[in-house]
């Protein structure tokens, strides 16, 4: 099948096009060519820049298949779509789970779930519009596009190549091995899918020509916070103690994965949908040891978030002699 990739040489793109031609597909990406020069060279690129408009570049050619996964305001799914026309059979669009209200999001919520109002006034992203901008376009692809519109509405997502780094800072942080300070409680839940196995749902709804809206969320077997840290520690080859520090101790510091309690429940989002359409469900150890290896490849840069290790062990510091004044005054 051809399969035109809107953004590809990123992450979920990224794994998206190398699914696509591991299974025999034809795919052309559409990129600013800015980066990942040096990717899939037998793949035809086109070069065009969605934040300018310019899609000149999709004046000719067919395809039966978009994979949309770099649209983020109406303007760029519907700039998009006006380009291919008819040239086009499916469109994919790659959404998120910020689109869902967040008050009815209970333990197993389904993509039936209450979505966020739709934000058409602002092209601004941040916290209280990245959802409802994404709500806009997922209206918009589903009303030009009708039953061949395929909605992959993604949780946190982790692997190889990950941006973010999120999943990297505890199996980076667990070959240290020691005590390590978690200002979060260990009995987190937490949803991660491994980015290829997004990929291979996203591909697999257009080989079986299937619409809908589906939950990419794993890993299969459910974890914590605890677990995930135990996890990468195993595939490093180390022991961890996890110490739960107070949220002060943490310097004002930001850690990937760490939710306020009433945000818990997000983490628990039913899979069973995008399962039963072909998404795999990689064991978590597997994508644990693939960023590990991934992450000591690229030379282990730094990374922007999470304690160093000074400010960890004065955490601890900190959290012990606040303990041991809490035990003299109960004495």
């Amino acid at each position: 099948m051809r399969i035109l990739m809107l953004g590809g040489t990123g992450f979920v793109g990224r794994a998206v096009v190398e699914d696509a031609l591991s299974r025999g597909h034809h795919v052309t990406v559409f990129t600013r060519g800015r980066s990942g020069a040096a990717l899939f060279p037998q793949v035809p690129r086109l070069v065009g820049d969605r934040d300018t408009d310019d899609y000149s570049a999709l004046a000719t050619g067919s395809w039966d298949a978009v994979v949309d996964s770099s649209a983020y305001v109406p303007r760029h799914v519907n700039k998009a779509m006006d380009a291919l026309g008819e040239r086009v059979g499916r469109y994919v669009f790659v959404s998120s789970h910020a689109v869902y209200e967040r008050s009815d999001a209970g333990p197993g919520s389904t993509e039936d779930t209450p979505r966020r109002p739709p934000v058409r006034d602002t092209e601004e992203l941040f916290e209280e519009t990245y959802g409802p901008l994404k709500v806009a376009c997922e209206d918009d692809v589903q009303a030009r596009f009708g039953e061949h519109a395929s909605i992959v509405r993604l949780g946190k997502v982790a692997g190889p190549h990950d941006p973010q780094n999120g999943l990297t800072y505890y199996v980076r942080r667990a070959t240290g091995g020691g005590r390590l300070a978690l200002p979060g409680r260990p009995e987190q839940p937490v949803q991660v899918v491994d980015s290829r196995d997004a990929a291979r749902l996203m591909v697999r709804l257009i080989e079986d020509d299937r619409g809908g809206a589906f939950n990419a969320v794993g890993p299969g077997t459910p974890v914590t916070l605890a677990e995930v840290i135990q996890i990468c520690a195993r595939a490093a080859g180390t022991e961890v103690e996890i110490v739960p520090v107070p949220e002060q101790n943490a310097q004002g510091t930001f850690f990937p994965l760490i939710r306020d309690e009433d945000e818990w429940d997000r983490m628990r989002r039913d899979p069973a949908r995008a399962v039963a359409a072909g998404m795999p469900q990689t064991p978590f150890e597997t994508t644990v040891a693939d960023v590990l290896a991934w992450d000591r490849e690229r030379g282990l840069p730094p990374l922007k978030f999470g304690f160093t290790e000074e400010e960890e062990a004065k955490a601890l510091a900190e959290y012990e002699a606040e303990a041991e004044a809490g035990s003299a005054e109960s004495k």
